[in-house]
C-alpha cells in the first residue's frame, strides 16, 4: 500500500478500482498533484481500511468492480456511519445509475474517459474548503408549520410528532425550503446548500439538478415514512421546489 507523509499534503485520497493500471495511473497523478493517494484493488480491502482507521478525505470509487461493487461498498460505509464523500468513477451514462448513487450519499460522477484534470477540479471543489454553505439557524421568530417542529438545537425534525431521519443536510434543506416556504426555491438554491457556492456536479444545470431531485426524493420518502400522505414537498419543474404549509391546492 502507498505510503505519504499526510502532513504536507493537500488530503488523503482512497482509489478503489480493479483495473490495476487505471488505479496506478490516477494514484502517480494524485501524488504529482499534491495529494496522498490510497489504492485499493477491490472494495473489500477499501471497507476494511475505512472500519478500522477511516482516515480519508475523499473516495475515488470505481462502480463496477467484481465481488462487491462500487455502490455496496457505499451502502456498507454508511451503515457503519462512515461518511466520507465520495466521487464514482464509471463508464456507465444513465441517469439511473446516477440516481441510485446520488440517493445512497455520492458527491458526484466522473467517466473515466474524462481526462484527469477535469477528476482533478472535482476533487478540488469538494476538498477545497472554502465553497460557503448554507447552515440552518434558528429563527428570530418561528412561523409555525402544519404538522412539523425543527429542533434546531438537535437538528432533528418531527413531522406528527415522530422523529424523521434526517441526515444533517437533509435537515438544512428542509429548513431552507421551510424559512423560504413563501416562494419557490430554486434547484441551484438547495445545491448550494449541499456542496457550497459554485460547485457544479454532474454535466453541468443537468448533473446539479438531478443531485438536488436525488436529495428531494429522500426527504421525501423520509417523510412519508412516517405518513404515507406526506405532500408539503412540491415540484416546480425546470425551477425547483416550494414548502407547502396545509394541504396541496
Amino acid at each position: 500500500m502507498l505510503q505519504t507523509d499526510l502532513a504536507n499534503t493537500r488530503g488523503h485520497v482512497m482509489v478503489v478500482d480493479d483495473d490495476e493500471l487505471f488505479l496506478e495511473s490516477v494514484s502517480t497523478n494524485l501524488a504529482d498533484a499534491g495529494y496522498a493517494p490510497n489504492p485499493f484493488p477491490g472494495g473489500a480491502e477499501a471497507i476494511n481500511y475505512l472500519c478500522g482507521q477511516p482516515e480519508a478525505d475523499l473516495v475515488l470509487l470505481d462502480w463496477k468492480m467484481p465481488g462487491i461493487t462500487g455502490i455496496e461498498v457505499m451502502q456498507r460505509l454508511r451503515a457503519e456511519k462512515i461518511n466520507i464523500p465520495i466521487i464514482f468513477l464509471t463508464v456507465l451514462t444513465d441517469q439511473i445509475y446516477e440516481e441510485a448513487g446520488l440517493l445512497g450519499g455520492a458527491v458526484d460522477f466522473v467517466e473515466k474517459s474524462r481526462s484527469f484534470a477535469i477528476l482533478l477540479r472535482r476533487i478540488e471543489l469538494i476538498l477545497g474548503g472554502d465553497k460557503k454553505r448554507w447552515q440552518a439557524q434558528k429563527p428570530a421568530e418561528q412561523g409555525a408549520h402544519e404538522n412539523l417542529v425543527m429542533r434546531y438545537d438537535s437538528r432533528r425534525a418531527l413531522w406528527r410528532d415522530i422523529n424523521v431521519d434526517l441526515t444533517l443536510t437533509e435537515f438544512n434543506i428542509v429548513a431552507y425550503l421551510i424559512e423560504h416556504a413563501k416562494r419557490d426555491v430554486s434547484y441551484r438554491e438547495i445545491y448550494d446548500i449541499v456542496h457550497g457556492e459554485g460547485f457544479m456536479a454532474g454535466d453541468g444545470e443537468i448533473g446539479f439538478r438531478t443531485n438536488v431531485r436525488a436529495f428531494i426524493k429522500r426527504i421525501r420518502q423520509k417523510f412519508r415514512d412516517v405518513d404515507p400522505e406526506f405532500t408539503q414537498i412540491k415540484n416546480y419543474p425546470g425551477f425547483g421546489y416550494r414548502w407547502l404549509d396545509g394541504p396541496e391546492q
